[in-house]
């Protein structure tokens, strides 16, 4: 992954505690400053026209506190409380705080701070950039639908009416048609090779012009 910048926001109504707060995001690495705020009300105006990654939030402010902040905003990005109160800390990870920093802030507290949310940045993309192996299907066995990864599926074999899933882990039949699953399945990936198999093209070890073989297991390539 490409070095990680959080793009963030400092919101707080005392300027000489943002100015703190500005300086140590300015000295750190992963972070871009965008804007600073000593107000929620402006702080709600600029979200709209800013995408954020991070906000140093302090909790009590005149008109808004930060709490009524974050329940006025839809999505929310990750939060870091940054307060002169200890009373709010509990109430602070209701909202899913990253972490909660009393002031007055050192560098070393607000970098380790910094840590915990750059590990949930990357968390957060690594899921949302899963690759396509990671991809599944939901097939109804047993009037349940089972989640089947598709990395995991070996191939799929038909038996009469029913068709059978071979997968890493364990083998189940269902009652269903190969041309259901065929058409479910990414035909980047996995192949009907025969009227009786649709193999997952990763899984091959081995073939010719008349099988090919997974797992040392023939499985024809063409009709008989």
């Amino acid at each position: 992954m490409e070095e990680i910048l959080l793009k963030c926001i400092v919101v707080d109504d005392s300027s000489l505690q943002r100015l703190a707060i500005v300086k140590l995001i300015r000295d750190h690495a992963n972070l871009k400053l965008v804007s600073e705020y000593n107000n929620a009300i402006e702080t709600k105006n600029g979200l709209l026209d800013n995408e954020i990654d991070l906000i140093f939030l302090d909790i009590e402010m005149p008109v808004l506190t930060g709490f009524e902040l974050l329940d006025d905003l839809p999505n929310k990005p990750q939060i870091i409380f940054v307060t002169g109160k200890t009373q709010y800390a509990f109430k602070a990870f209701d909202y899913d705080a990253v972490d909660y920093i009393h002031k007055p802030v050192t560098k070393e507290r607000f970098n380790n701070a910094v840590a915990k949310a750059i590990n949930l940045y990357k968390l957060k993309h690594q899921i949302a950039a899963a690759p396509e192996d990671e991809d599944y299907i939901f097939v109804k066995s047993n009037l349940k639908n089972r989640k089947v990864f598709l990395n995991k599926l070996k191939y799929i074999q038909a038996l009469g009416d029913y068709v059978k899933f071979v997968t890493e882990k364990e083998n189940f039949v269902v009652l269903a048609t190969m041309k259901s699953f065929e058409e479910q399945l990414p035909n980047d990936k996995f192949l009907r090779t025969h009227k009786s198999y649709i193999v997952n093209l990763d899984k091959i070890e081995r073939y010719n012009s008349k099988n090919i073989e997974i797992d040392k297991r023939g499985c024809n390539l063409k009709s008989v």
